[in-house]
């Protein structure tokens, strides 16, 4: 690493492609994927829907369009939708639930990003008429501000058992379903067997540079297209970023489980600094979060003083912090950002 290289710890969307990637996206067969003509995007979604056991799967260009064609398809307006109240959908969507599909969003607080299915129950509106209907319980797996915690497959199905028998659908953001799969050993499919629809990432832990999916029957797919193209989501010779997917989803999820070792060696050096508090049985995957409270110092202080170390980490909260393990950055560089960090502030009471 050269003196002025930065060890970007930020998130795991800071990778850039690979030269094999940049060549299997230069290689691309493509076509109009508006009018479904694009072989490579085919191709993508057609593997996706496998992977997950879906009857199909819609190539879209960012999660949160992925998380909100779940939401509009399954929804009407005045409906409430159930999420956790760290949830990606509720914190980073800019309200989109309220502006697209004019839902408005029950929030629960989980256990470390779970919400039992006693709790949803509880939550779950009556029918009457003074109150909006619950339409959709939406989870997430990994919890990003849980820290990239799994989510119990027995809690999954108890969740899905309730909501069947109260005719509610459920929808997962699986942004992170590839470090879940690697970390507990549990098939994709079989997670997502439990939901109606599901949202895949590429961009992340996989190194694509742009991409998400949604995956669902054909009908909610259908009409997942069509929302799409209302929100300026349809795409022509799009194959040359669906070809950087497809090489993401050959070669990168297997190798997730080096980024969930390195977050396991930065949690266990950052965690030993006295100020510095880790809940370490939540550092299941890739995410470290880091709470600062104890220090006396501000997450602006302490991020200001990393960067100018050139160690890069990011707000979560007004007292945490988070490290996210990635591709594009060694074990060599993780050991020294959390090496880093142990030197800088040692000396905290």
């Amino acid at each position: 690493m050269s003196d002025n290289e930065f060890i970007d710890l930020r998130s795991d969307t800071v990778t850039k492609p690979s030269p094999a990637m940049r060549e299997a996206m230069a290689s691309a067969e493509v076509g109009d994927d508006v009018f479904g003509e694009d072989p490579t995007v085919n191709q993508l979604q057609e593997r996706v829907a496998e992977l997950l056991g879906k009857e199909a799967a819609l190539f879209v260009p960012s999660g949160v369009m992925a998380n909100q064609l779940a939401v509009k398809t399954q929804t009407q307006p005045g409906d409430e939708i159930i999420v956790e109240e760290g949830s990606h959908i509720f914190n980073y969507e800019t309200a989109a639930p309220a502006m697209i599909s004019n839902v408005q969003i029950r929030t629960l607080q989980g256990q470390r990003g779970v919400l039992t299915a006693e709790q949803i129950g509880s939550a779950v509106r009556s029918k009457d008429y003074h109150q909006p209907r619950t339409s959709l319980v939406c989870l997430e797996n990994t919890h990003n501000r849980a820290g990239g915690t799994i989510y119990p497959l027995e809690e999954i199905q108890r969740i899905r058992d309730f909501s069947k028998s109260r005719g509610i659908n459920m929808h997962l953001d699986g942004a992170r379903i590839w470090n879940a799969w690697i970390a507990s050993g549990t098939h994709p499919k079989d997670i997502a067997r439990y939901f109606d629809t599901v949202s895949v990432c590429f961009s992340k832990g996989l190194g694509a540079p742009v991409g998400s999916a949604v995956a669902g029957t054909k009908e909610t797919v259908e009409k997942a297209r069509k929302f799409r193209k209302v929100l300026g989501g349809g795409m022509r010779q799009v194959g040359v970023l669906a070809a950087a997917a497809l090489y993401a989803l050959d070669n990168n999820i297997q190798r997730l489980a080096e980024d969930h070792d390195k977050a396991q060696l930065f949690a266990q050096k950052v965690g030993s600094v006295r100020g510095f508090t880790i809940d370490l049985p939540s550092v299941q995957t890739n995410i470290v979060i880091i709470d600062i409270a104890n220090t006396g110092r501000t997450t602006t202080d302490i991020l200001s003083l990393l960067r100018s170390k050139k160690v890069l980490l990011t707000e979560m909260t007004s007292s945490k912090i988070r490290a996210v393990m990635h591709l594009d950055v060694t074990k060599e560089q993780v050991t020294t950002a959390a090496q880093t960090i142990v030197t800088s502030f040692s000396h905290v009471a």
